[in-house]
């Protein structure tokens, strides 16, 4: 089988349409502006691995009919990007077993805030049942294949991305340092967040996100973490490069 990802959503913390507004963008027709917290899927080496789980995981999962994951891979802790990890109950049901959870230790700590019942000595029956794998800037391993950790900043929070190959995935960042670029070198995808066109005190803005891609020419760029402050689907396409594009929920990529 071919390595892929799926965007299961590209939209920001708020998603689109957002509670309220009535802006061309949340009222959009078009099926590539509903976007639900940003999540991928990514299949490779024969693994399912998921990045990141916020409050649409268990729609996204029934949506793309995925029924297993080998692990989940967790950018940092924001509830956007670890707010549905409760129903992964449902996979340690089926699956009889505790689920991998990677991630930094300063998410598990927040994690065990979170989801206190899931680490609790005497465990009410059907809660989550994770099996927490701390992780840093180190390569690290899913079974045996290899993954690159990639750390970029959020504002002032450091966070991860992750290298799959010649895929790499990164969200909620507006900086990378020079050390970190060379691990993003010589890529056919790079997956970068990108909220909106004016500058972002947390996140890159189109243009920022357009040098980062160019600096480090992969053969195809992708931009996630949408905020309805982006144009529409059709609208954001005119202002792109040849070799960018926007994703949307349910694109599958091969790599």
């Amino acid at each position: 089988m071919p390595n892929s990802i799926t965007f299961l959503g590209t939209g920001t913390s708020q998603g689109i349409p957002m509670i309220g507004c009535n802006c061309n963008v949340c009222k959009s027709d078009d099926k590539r502006d509903k976007r639900l917290r940003s999540s991928a899927l990514v299949e490779w080496e024969g693994l399912k691995i998921l990045i990141d789980a916020g409050p649409d995981f268990r729609y996204q999962m029934l949506r793309e009919n995925i029924t297993h994951l080998d692990a989940i891979v967790l950018t940092h802790q924001h509830k956007d990007h670890t707010g549905g990890l409760d129903d992964v109950r449902a996979l340690n049901y089926f699956e009889k077993r505790s689920f991998p959870i990677f991630c930094e230790k300063r998410v598990e700590e927040s994690l065990k805030m979170e989801y206190s019942y899931a680490f609790a000595k005497e465990k009410y029956p059907g809660v989550p049942d994770y099996t927490i794998i701390n992780i840093n800037e180190d390569p690290f391993s899913i079974d045996g294949k290899e993954v690159v950790p990639i750390r970029v900043m959020h504002y002032k929070l450091p966070i991860l991305g992750f290298r799959f190959g010649n895929m790499a995935y990164i969200t909620d960042a507006n900086y990378i340092n020079e050390t970190e670029l060379e691990k993003l070198k010589n890529l056919d995808i790079l997956v970068l967040n990108c909220v909106r066109l004016e500058k972002h005190i947390s996140h890159y803005s189109l243009s920022e996100a357009i040098d980062v891609i160019r600096s480090l020419n992969p053969k195809k760029g992708y931009l996630t973490h949408l905020s309805h402050q982006m144009p529409t689907h059709r609208e954001s396409s005119l202002l792109l490069p040849e070799n960018i594009e926007l994703a949307y929920d349910g694109l599958k990529l091969y790599f």
